[in-house]
């Protein structure tokens, strides 16, 4: 008897230890590009083996980042972005021709082999405030990528994915036990899951908890973060006691009710933004992953799981982009556990041991010179020249909630001036405003504001004034149009 219960306990420690190696193993970052002077790739693959992320999802297939993945293990998602899903879906031909380029010679077997796991079809494609822009066409260029793949020999390396936001399920109750596929896009939904199932790839999701405690009355900031103190919210036969787990079965359930209730599901991306709105900081980001982490090997942990666990979990985002759209608020430049030039935030270990983070090694910065205001000026027209500035560089961090925001006039004047400057490659022109820029070796830096020094990089964009409707929508040039002026 003895014996038996010993072999009994021994099995369930192996399937426990098994558990937590997936797990372990299963967390990666999204490694977004939308920068105007992103750190350079190989820097960035460093960053990743440094701090043992071994799983990234990408939003292109730019084969400078591909080339610095070759040989490095790490596993990866390879994106195909919304404006080709039209074409894709209209020709195979396409199809055929976006394998053959940005594919075939990096899953060759050798050395320099990338690890690519999947073809992500479209980046939320389904997206409700896309309306019918996208989605229509995703499941046509979803196969069509897939025939291809098959022609190719690598169907079996590769699998075809579509990524796809929370917002396309929905619940009237707002509990999971009704959840259901968002009307409008039910029929192109089921189509995708019964390709999906046909070809067993995995149903790929985006969870956004910060957006669900911004636009809901009902979910609070500590059921957002995992908190113990959270109120659970009761469903029939089950509570929840988080923002994750209530979106997560929600999707399930309606997955479920759609004829897929065995569909693998893969969390594409989740995360918590650390400046560009209130509650957006760099401790309840890190508050967050870790109890995320936390919750996820806990499930893992248990006996039966409450919950099927999602086979991945991929982090929103490695590093900050300051050329991201702010259609949906000024935090969306900042998800990154890393800086725009890979220094940690905070802390949090991938890999559920008590290892700090390792920052990028090496940066190559531009000069320790900073735009700020001439204070010996006529400043009557600096808050006009401000704004100018922020419509073609990122000033986020000055609005309402953000790092600089209490930044007093004419210090955020200041702080537009240079950003706009190191978005300019400090260039001395870029800091002329009218004769009010003044270039200064002394950081003019204050408290958690910090006033950044651009890095090198072979590739930079220069955002033109023409581009505004691309990068600034009406709310915000109206909120910095407040903060630039003397009245704020």
């Amino acid at each position: 008897m003895a014996t038996e219960f010993l072999k009994s306990q021994l099995a369930v420690l192996v399937v426990a230890c098994l558990a937590y190696t997936v797990n372990a193993q299963g967390i990666g970052v999204n490694w977004g590009r939308e920068a105007s002077h992103p750190l350079p790739p190989p820097k960035v693959v460093e960053l990743l083996k440094a701090n043992n992320i071994a799983k990234v999802k990408l939003f292109d297939a730019d084969p400078l980042v591909l080339e610095s993945l070759s040989g490095s293990n790490i596993h990866v998602i390879v994106g195909i972005p919304n404006f080709m899903l039209r074409r894709l879906n209209s020709s195979f031909k396409a199809a055929e021709s976006w394998v053959h380029e940005n594919l075939t010679r990096f899953v060759s077997d050798g050395a320099s082999r990338v690890l690519i796991d999947y073809i992500a079809v479209g980046d939320e494609p389904f997206l409700q405030s896309y309306g019918e822009q996208f989605y229509p066409f995703a499941v046509g260029a979803a196969a069509n990528i897939q025939a291809a793949l098959l022609e190719a020999h690598i169907s079996e390396k590769v699998k075809v994915v579509v990524p796809c936001s929370s917002d396309a399920f929905l619940s009237e109750s707002g509990l999971p036990s009704e959840g259901q596929i968002r009307p409008d896009v039910n029929k192109t939904m089921i189509e995708l899951l019964s390709f999906l199932s046909r070809n067993r790839s995995p149903f790929v999701l985006t969870i956004s908890p910060f957006q669900s405690y911004l636009e809901s009355k009902n979910l609070s900031l500590d059921f957002a973060l995992f908190r113990d103190s959270a109120r659970q919210q009761n469903d029939t036969h089950r509570s929840y006691k988080n923002s994750f787990d209530l979106s997560y079965n929600t999707v399930t359930v309606a997955l479920s009710n759609a004829g897929f209730p065995r569909v693998e599901i893969i969390v594409g991306r989740i995360g918590w933004p650390t400046d560009g709105a209130a509650n957006a900081t760099s401790s309840l980001a890190e508050e967050f992953l870790k109890g995320l982490f936390r919750h996820l090997h806990s499930r893992s942990m248990s006996s039966p799981n409450p919950l099927p666990l999602p086979s991945e979990v991929y982090i929103s985002s490695l590093l900050d982009e300051d050329m991201r759209s702010t259609a949906t608020g000024n935090f969306e430049r900042h998800w990154g556990v890393f800086t725009f030039d890979g220094q940690a935030k905070y802390q949090v270990d991938f890999n559920h041991g008590s290892r700090k983070l390792v920052n990028a090694q090496d940066v190559q910065y531009l000069s320790s010179k900073w735009c700020v205001i001439n204070n010996n000026e006529d400043l009557s027209n600096a808050s006009a020249l401000a704004l100018d500035a922020c419509s073609a560089a990122d000033c986020t961090e000055i609005s309402s909630g953000g790092s600089c925001f209490n930044l007093s006039w004419p210090g955020n004047i200041s702080y537009a001036f240079n950003s706009y400057y190191q978005q300019h490659d400090q260039n001395e022109q870029s800091c002329n405003f009218s004769g009010l820029g003044l270039i200064t070796t002394v950081d003019p830096s204050v408290d958690t504001c910090r006033f950044y020094v651009g890095i090198k990089t072979s590739f930079s964009i220069t955002v033109h004034r023409s581009a505004l409707s691309c990068w600034m929508i009406p709310p915000m040039v109206t909120i910095l149009s407040c903060l630039l002026s003397k009245r704020w």
